[in-house]
């Protein structure tokens, strides 16, 4: 009886297998499926990625001749005779975030341009118009006029980044359109040096190829969505590149788009680093975070409670070694954001939600004092009697601080600041705006008027 079980058992055996061998298989089926979540991503967003072109005004030439005949009075002989130096057409990517043809790039792209150019994937050309930039996040907005809506891809979201996770870059490196390459994100929150006094923070790292030409393009999650902007290739090595978080950058268009500029938001504090004396002063058992050392009134800082001797440990859950540390993740923010402070005292942590705002006029008098250790006010006839003036245009500085580098390289009451980083400056409220612009700068320039003659000198500048 067990014998026969066995034996029908093994012919349903061979039957089955039979059956699978001899199965008919649909003639368009695949082993595989090509189609995959990175091909449609693809498909879907390629269309809205551009290719820029960019020419730069021609550049002088220099006059070989110069050093040889030494004073340059035949200058004006060779210059007619020497050929100008082409324009330089330079390229890199883009991201349509509009159907009504509104472009996001980086600002080094675009920077220096007086002409920029844009090719779509079907190969229609256009000419672009600048709409912002702003330096300090490399991010720019252009924008091209079509009579129909154009492809375009709507910003994603950052916060929620994963390391490991697949990400696409797409982009026209060397000139090559429109070439993918995909890969994981290799680390985030990522702080990367551009020269030798800027510094980016918060960069996406992925291992997907970025080369030259791909600036700008879109960095798009698994499902096709815009994570970040393509910036930065790691010239040391290869196989590491960087982009900007899309939450950083939504901030930084809204205002491009809005304004032509950003609008740097201001929370009211001025800090300083800790060294171990300070530590053990203020109870901590480490050196990192920002130590407040002045609270503005009126401001956001003030009016949430925070004081001088608090020490700033981290800005929205990123820790913060210093004070370059603190000031470089402020610039990130603009009006109108909301951000959480976490900061300790008396030795115990609390957090704080704080309102980002725009600098208030008042503000600039404090800054003209800390920062330049200066103060200034307008020419009334009062003051033109006590120092003899002989102009009623600029601003009159009536104090300097001795030991600030205003007093030490000898400006003195009286003189008479005429410009701010070659800006005319008429009136103090003139000076306050100029003043406020030039925080984004470490230093600043100013032309001094003494009697009838003026000088420019250029302070360093350490603005909150």
């Amino acid at each position: 009886m067990n014998g026969l079980v066995r034996a029908v058992c093994l012919l349903w055996a061979i039957v089955g297998m039979a059956g699978i061998i001899t199965a008919p298989v649909p003639a368009n089926a695949e082993p595989f499926p090509r189609r995959t979540p990175v091909v449609e991503a693809v498909e879907r967003v390629g269309p809205a990625v551009v290719n820029i072109f960019t020419e730069e005004a021609p550049r002088p030439l220099k006059n070989p001749f110069r050093d040889f005949f030494g004073n340059g009075l035949l200058d004006p002989f060779f210059r007619q005779f020497a050929p100008q130096s082409s324009q330089r057409r330079s390229l890199g990517s883009g991201v349509l975030i509009h159907p009504d043809g509104t472009i996001l790039t980086n600002e080094h792209v675009i920077a220096k341009a007086v002409r920029i150019q844009v090719t779509l994937i079907d190969n229609r050309e256009f000419d672009a118009r600048l709409i912002g930039a702003d330096l300090k996040s490399d991010l720019a907005v252009i924008k091209i006029d079509s009579d129909e809506p154009l492809p375009h891809v709507e910003m994603g979201r950052s916060h929620d980044l994963m390391i490991g996770e697949t990400v696409i870059a797409i982009g026209n490196p060397f000139g090559l359109k429109h070439t993918v390459t995909s890969g994981i994100i290799s680390a985030l929150d990522r702080s990367i040096h551009a020269g030798k006094k800027q510094m980016f923070n918060d960069f996406i790292q992925v291992d997907a190829s970025i080369n030259p030409g791909n600036s700008g393009g879109p960095l798009l999650n698994i499902n096709g969505e815009l994570i970040g902007v393509n910036t930065a290739i790691y010239q040391e090595a290869q196989g590491i590149g960087f982009a900007i978080p899309i939450d950083a950058a939504r901030r930084i268009v809204q205002d491009l788009i809005e304004f032509g500029k950003v609008f740097r938001g201001w929370i009211g504090v001025t800090v300083q680093d800790l060294n171990p004396a300070l530590a053990r002063q203020f109870q901590m058992e480490h050196t990192r975070g920002a130590l407040v050392t002045r609270v503005f009134e009126e401001s956001p800082a003030s009016r949430g409670g925070l004081q001088p001797g608090d020490v700033i440990l981290a800005i929205d859950g990123h820790e913060l070694p210093g004070k370059p540390d603190f000031k470089r993740r402020l610039t990130s923010y603009t009006v109108g954001d909301t951000l959480e402070i976490t900061y300790r005292r008396a030795g115990r942590d609390h957090t704080l939600k704080l309102n980002v705002v725009k600098i208030p006029d008042s503000a600039a008098v404090q800054f003209a004092k800390e920062g330049l250790g200066i103060e200034v006010r307008g020419i009334t006839a009062d003051l033109r009697r006590r120092y003899r003036l002989a102009t009623t245009e600029g601003v009159v500085i009536v104090s300097v601080r001795r030991d600030s580098e205003s007093g030490q390289i000898g400006i003195r009451p009286g003189d008479i600041i005429r410009q701010v980083n070659q800006g005319v400056v008429n009136t103090p409220a003139d000076f306050n705006a100029a003043l406020i612009e030039a925080r984004k700068h470490s230093s600043i320039l100013l032309l001094v008027q003494r009697g009838q003659s003026g000088y420019y000198v250029t302070l360093n500048l350490e603005l909150p």
